[in-house]
């Protein structure tokens, strides 16, 4: 789900199209004509079920793996970067393996969902280096973890919805149960609590899950319900199927004119959102419902990482965790007012200052 002020760092859309186009539904095609030398250098990206072009945690540790791919002078292909895409979790060790068997150095597992294939892998491959992204593979020398403190950047998330809704009414839609979501839905909650409580407001938060991080046909569905509950700024964490939750806030902004007052919002996930949000409004105008992005760094720290790595350097054993001190995890600057925005960014400095302490879980 969880990665820009790193927007330079991402290749333009056309590099990602053209890399989309060149790849396998499982497994990747090796471009034949590289030049790269440097095979101690080379990574591999293993994506999970929801597919490199998932608009999240897939897409944004591709674009990682390409801007590492420059900044070495690396070319795709063999002795360079390369991603493996998993149609379902039964692709998981056969990608893995096509991965090793072409000489990949530093091969990365996207997502929590890759665990148990990445451990497995890592005892058989010990000259391979690992990593497991969005979780935590403990005693095994070869596999570094990469995790993010994604309730951080949902506090400022829950802070914008929080000034930005003219209903006191909000939401949050949540892929599948655990951990990792948790980090998101108690952290947004607590920004719009603790909001709500210095504005002087009371301000309800829907919240429902969908199940899935694919299943964008039932978020809509969810989100249809929510915003009949007057809800007008919608959070999701939920992978792909936060499409659904696009979908539906589309639908009702196309009936109404540009500035009216009753437009909903949606703040996006993991990366950059901005284009899902992008809509003609009743009276003929451009306009974007994408308020902000919770941005989780899976890009930045996939080119930390396979840096560290190029350099001899790989972190196995650790798990390094990216936060707000160094962008690991931010908001986007979206649409979010001025003043707002002002109020996102005191308490982003307040949370780096050990003055708020943003919970892991949900309060029950």
């Amino acid at each position: 789900m969880l990665s820009n002020k790193f927007k330079q760092l991402l290749a333009s859309s056309s590099i990602i199209v053209a890399g989309l186009a060149l790849t396998a539904c499982s497994g990747a095609k090796q471009n034949g004509g590289s030049s790269n030398k440097k095979s101690s250098a080379s990574v591999a990206l293993i994506t999970d079920i929801a597919g490199v072009d998932d608009h999240s945690f897939n897409e944004s540790g591709w674009e990682g793996m390409v801007a590492y791919g420059k900044s070495q002078g690396l070319k795709r292909g063999t002795n360079g970067y390369q991603y493996f895409e998993s149609s379902s979790a039964s692709d998981f060790t056969p990608n893995i393996n096509q991965a090793v068997a072409a000489g990949y150095k530093t091969i990365f597992g996207v997502g929590y969902s890759l665990k148990g294939a990445i451990a497995s892998a890592a005892k058989k491959h010990t000259d391979k280096n690992f990593v497991i992204i969005d979780d935590v593979i403990k005693g095994q020398k070869n596999v570094a973890s990469a995790n993010f403190k994604s309730q951080d950047a949902s506090y400022m998330a829950g802070v914008v919805a929080a000034r930005t809704t003219k209903t006191n009414v909000v939401g949050f839609i949540g892929g599948v149960h655990g951990d990792i979501v948790d980090l998101f839905d108690a952290g947004f909650a607590k920004g719009v609590q603790d909001t709500a409580k210095k504005m002087g407001k009371k301000i309800t938060i829907l919240n429902q899950y969908v199940g899935s991080f694919t299943a964008a046909d039932k978020e809509k569905s969810i989100a249809k319900a929510m915003f009949a509950k007057k809800a007008d700024v919608i959070f999701h964490a939920s992978g792909s199927a936060g499409q659904g939750l696009f979908s539906e806030a589309k639908s009702i902004n196309e009936g109404l004119a540009a500035s009216s007052s009753k437009k909903v919002w949606v703040i996006g996930v993991d990366s950059d959102q901005s284009n899902l949000g992008k809509y003609k409004s009743k009276d003929g105008k451009k306009s974007n419902l994408c308020l902000t992005s919770v941005m989780t760094g899976v890009n930045v720290a996939v080119k930390d990482i396979a840096t560290k790595a190029a350099k001899g350097k790989f972190p196995g054993g650790k798990q390094l965790v990216y936060g707000l001190k160094h962008n690991g995890v931010y908001l986007t600057r979206g649409y979010v007012q001025a003043s707002v925005w002002k109020q996102a960014q005191t308490a982003r400095s307040q949370i780096l200052a050990g003055k708020i302490s943003v919970p892991s879980h949900p309060s029950k």
